[in-house]
This record gives C-alpha cells, structure tokens and sequence, in this order.
C-alpha cells in the first residue's frame, strides 16, 4: 500500500525562535518496519517546511496515497493541528485512510473519533507494531477491530481494541532514516546537522505529574553497540554532528548506561550528545563523568522541577535539593553544562515562593534555566489529585509547558508571567554565566552556549510579545475534572470521576548481560490499564 505520514505543521515558540526543527522521529519509527513490510512510504514534514493545509492537500493529490498517518512528538498542544490535517486528506479523497497516533489520542481515542469524522483509526501505545498490523490487515481486506491496540469505530460508535503488549526487543523494529529528504533542516546548537537516537523507553520512577511510566509500561533498552552502530552510521552517512538522546530516563540500569557510554567513548566520533537525565542518577555516577564527557554528552537537563523540598515530596520526584546542587557540581567539574528544568505552578504560590526559587537556583547556579509551566495531562495521577484546579487557558495549542494553563489564586497571570520572565533574566545573565558564555575553555561548548543564549534571547523576547497581544485566559475558568469530564466519562463507561490510570506492568528495571543486544530479564505481573508520556515515537 501507498502510505504517507505527515509530520502536522504545528508551530510553536521555541520550534520557530528557539531550538528550532526537530526530525519526527516518531513517523520515522513507524515507517522503518512499514518499508521494511513492502509497502511504499514517505515522509512529508509540514512542520519544518512550514506548509499551510492547501499545500499539504496538494501533495496528497500528487503523492496519491492509500493511508495518511499522523501524530507528533508535542502531542497535545499538536493535536488540533494534527486532525485539521487528516481532514485535509479525507477533503482530498474520502477513500483515504486516516490514522493518528501519539500519547493525546492514546488516551482520549474515544472523544477524538467522536468528535473528528476525520479520523478513522487511532493507534493506543508503540506505534511500530499496531500501525503495521492494521496496514497488513487493510491490505488483506481483514477486520480491522482485530488488531490490538486500537480506537475505531463499529456501527458508528467508537470502540478499543484489547491494548498492545509493549515491544521487548526494540532493535527488532528499524527506524526509516531513510524518509529524511534534507538534513538541512534539523540543526541544533548551532553544531551541524542533529538527529534524535533513542536508547531506552520507560521510566521505572512515578512521578505524579509526568505519566511516562504508564504509557510505556517498563523500561526497556536497546543494545550499547548497536545504539552507538546508529549513531555512527548517521555520522558517516548524513554528516550527523549533534545527536539528542530521546530517552525518558536513559540511566536507569547503571550497566547498561555505562556499557553504552564505553563504546560510543571507544569509537571516538565528532559528535556532541544531548540528554535528560535524573539529578539523582548524575550524582550515582560521580565516579564514571568522565565516560560522559569521553562519549560527547555536552549538555545535560535535569528536571529539578522545583526547589521547595515539600513539593518535591508531593509530586514523587524521589530527589532533594542537595542532590541537584551536587549534579550541577559535578557536571560542571567534569566540562558539562547543566540546564534545569524548573516548573512553577504546582501550588498555590506566592511572591515568597519565587524569591525563594531563585535564590535556590542562584544557589545551583546552573549554565542553562529551562523554566515551564505545570501542565495537566488526563493520563497523570497529578491531574486526578488536583482536579479542582482551574483552567484558565482553554487554546489546547498552548499546553505545551511554556504557557500557565491554571489559576492561582494569589497572583494574577500577569503577575505569573512577569516573575517567571524575570527569573529567566537573572539566571542567565549573572555576571558568572555571562563571563563562562565568553570564556569557557573548550571551543565547542563556547559556540553552542552562544547559540543557546541568543535563541533564548529571541525566544523570550516572542513570548513577552504573545503574552501582550495574543494571549487570552478563560473570564470564567472550569476546573480541571470539567476540563477532562468527557475523557473520563469515554473511558470509564459512563463516569463521572476522574480515573487513576495504572501502569500495565510492575515496573522492575533490567540488569542485562551486555553482551546480549536485548536480555531484558523482566519478571512482570500483569495488573491493569496503562499509558502516558510526551515525548515518544507517534504513529
């Protein structure tokens, strides 16, 4: 079969000012095994070419394909973006099958095919083995209400397949880097050309307001070599120069982490790396930084998300704010920069609790601030615990953690936005950082600390704008459990409560042989619905 995946062109902030475009690594995960399978793929990323939905119904008439899949790595704030665009398709040739996939319709498949026509299918979980299933299974002229891990309709209403089992052996399923047409456009740190490699899914923590232990199920991991293979083979073959790791939690076997870190270190490549890490896991690795900084990790984010020990507590976080003073240390002895990840909004915050904030993160004194906005998602437990919380930003484009979606009760938005801009300012323009932007010995890192501060710089600069003339707050704001009641009465057959979502699985993390590419040695005990995340592969 003919199919095109299109990456939806859903802009935002940072994507336009800041970081820039990303490949949708995603569509590419689930196109390497749709090749591989003997079906005609590409890949049109309407997001980097910046296309409008005349243009993106215009390559459909050319490219005439059976199936359009969607769903990006932003999957909420996309989502919108992502159905106008399957509708285009079905606008082009009612024939067309529309799939859309991601962790949004993962877990609000229900009201989406309820209230989109244009959507056919919606994949729940790893796209990689459902999307090939349902296409082998439209291609055959079979059921599609028999393959797993899927929301379609039956007599017009919707209805969800029995859930995938989670993929065990990742490196059985290859990502189609083939679809990529120019390198060009996905650039990073001003370092050259970037891809996204993954290592790992899953995180075996719980954090309360972030969900990826459920909708991965477990952690899982790749194989050291044949993850640093990859690497090296987009080095070599695309002039790869900056590779960001797409891993929720990369480090969660020490084993396996460091056996990765040995051989990208042993190839010795001219590639600087980019990772999300746990504070708490940089500090476990005191002795073996030098393996990070040997394999090319140049930058590290640690979501430290808060500076207050109780909330720390309340959301599960597992870390301490001594713990991330001496990752920050630690990091910055070894070469490496440090951006923490700081989220406000958890609770009902004062003028007090932002002077406290900043002088906590003068204190950690970090080389990068990464500073967001609570954002809700229905598949947290967060969401469940604070469902009378109220929502003031109804522009689902604009949950996307650098927006306030809530209220507080203290401070005016206004109020919120100004401290948070202002904290931004004061970190990174402390004489110290400043002087370590103009001075930092080694060359490489000088240039993407630059390139870091002049895109935050436009960043910041954009969104003081969108804050002043395009940004709007709910006169009279619902709270979070009326936000999300029609997701919660979808799935709970009726309900009108919110539903704690558990993971699938007991979470218990591998200690692999190395030597074998996938020895996961999972014991699991099967209990009951699983699923949540935000930065994954999306059909």
């Amino acid at each position: 079969m003919r199919i095109l995946l299109v990456n939806p062109p859903y802009l935002s902030i940072t994507s336009v000012h800041g970081a820039g475009h990303q490949i949708p690594l995603g569509l590419l995960c689930v196109g390497g095994p749709l090749t591989d399978a003997g079906h005609e793929v590409s890949l049109l990323d309407a997001e980097a070419l910046r296309l409008n939905q005349g243009q993106i119904a215009e390559h459909i008439r050319n490219c005439r394909p059976d199936i359009v899949m969607t769903g990006h790595a932003g999957s909420t704030p996309a989502h919108e973006v992502a159905v106008a665009t399957l509708a285009t398709a079905k606008s082009v040739d009612p024939a067309i099958r529309t799939v859309y996939g991601g962790p949004y319709p993962t877990y609000h498949g229900e009201d989406i095919l309820a209230a989109e026509p244009a959507v056919d299918f919606i994949v729940s979980g790893e796209g990689e083995a459902i999307a090939r299933e349902l296409v082998r299974t439209l291609a055959e002229g079979g059921n599609p209400a028999d393959v797993r891990g899927l929301v379609l309709r039956l007599a017009g209403e919707p209805f969800r397949t029995p859930d995938a089992p989670a993929i065990r052996a990742l490196d059985d399923w290859r990502v189609g880097w083939e679809l990529i047409d120019d390198w060009d456009r996905y650039q990073c740190f001003g370092l050259g050309r970037a891809a996204i490699v993954q290592f790992s899914r899953g995180c075996p923590h719980q954090c309360n307001y972030c969900g990826q232990y459920q909708f991965w199920e477990r952690w899982r991991h790749r194989s050291p070599k044949l993850v640093v293979d990859e690497i090296e083979a987009l080095h070599r073959e695309h002039g790869i120069a900056f590779i960001t790791l797409a891993d929720e939690n990369p480090t969660s076997s020490k084993k396996m982490w460091r056996a990765f870190l040995e051989e990208l270190s042993s190839r010795r490549l001219p590639i600087r790396l980019f990772a999300t890490l746990r504070a708490a896991d940089v500090v476990r690795d005191a002795e073996m930084l030098h393996l990070y900084r040997g394999a090319g990790l140049m930058c590290i984010l640690m979501g430290v998300e808060t500076t207050d020990p109780e909330t720390l507590a309340a959301i599960r976080k597992g870390s301490t704010t001594a713990t991330d003073r001496e990752a920050v240390r630690l990091l910055r002895q070894h070469g490496i920069l440090s951006m923490l990840g700081h989220i406000v909004g958890f609770e009902d915050e004062r003028f007090g609790h932002y002077w406290r904030a900043l002088r906590q993160l003068f204190a950690y004194d970090p080389d990068l601030l990464n500073a967001m906005y609570v954002t809700p998602h229905r598949w947290s437990d967060w969401v469940v615990e604070n469902a009378e919380r109220r929502v003031i930003q109804t522009d689902r484009g604009k949950w996307d953690y650098r927006h306030q979606l809530l209220d507080t009760p203290h401070l005016k938005p206004w109020q919120v936005f100004a401290l948070v801009k202002l904290m931004e300012v004061l970190v990174h323009c402390r004489p110290r950082a400043l002087w370590r932007i103009l001075r930092h010995e080694d060359d490489m890192t000088r240039r993407a600390m630059r390139w870091s501060f002049r895109r935050s710089a436009r960043v910041w600069f954009a969104e003081v704008w969108e804050f002043m003339f395009a940004t709007q707050f709910a006169r009279v704001p619902d709270s979070l459990r009326a936000w999300f009641r029609p997701a919660w009465k979808a799935a709970g057959a009726g309900r009108d409560e919110p539903i704690r979502i558990q993971p699938r699985v007991k979470v218990k993390v591998p200690q692999a042989p190395v030597s074998k590419p996938m020895a996961l040695g999972f014991e699991v005990e099967q209990v009951s619905r699983n699923k949540a995340g935000e930065v994954r592969p999306t059909v």
